[in-house]
């Protein structure tokens, strides 16, 4: 029996650097976030801030604040 096709979900890819100097690179945020008049930083900033609470309650360290975003280079 064949599989139904899966619905592909386009992401792309963020460096973050954090206020403590630290940097995580390659960060998937959805693409359907840049969509809309402003660009959608606001929107990538918030995902990728999610993710962190997401991680640091798994891991019990605190999130750290995020101080830039950089769309990382094409693969």
């Amino acid at each position: 029996m064949a599989k139904k096709p899966t619905t592909r979900t386009e992401t792309v890819f963020y460096d973050v650097v954090y206020e403590d100097g630290s940097q995580r690179s390659n960060r998937r945020v959805a693409a359907a976030l840049l969509e809309g008049l402003d660009g959608g930083e606001d929107a990538v900033k918030a995902d990728i801030a999610r993710q962190d609470r997401e991680i640091s309650e798994k891991s019990g360290m605190p999130p750290l604040a995020i101080k830039a975003l950089k769309r990382s280079g094409k693969k």
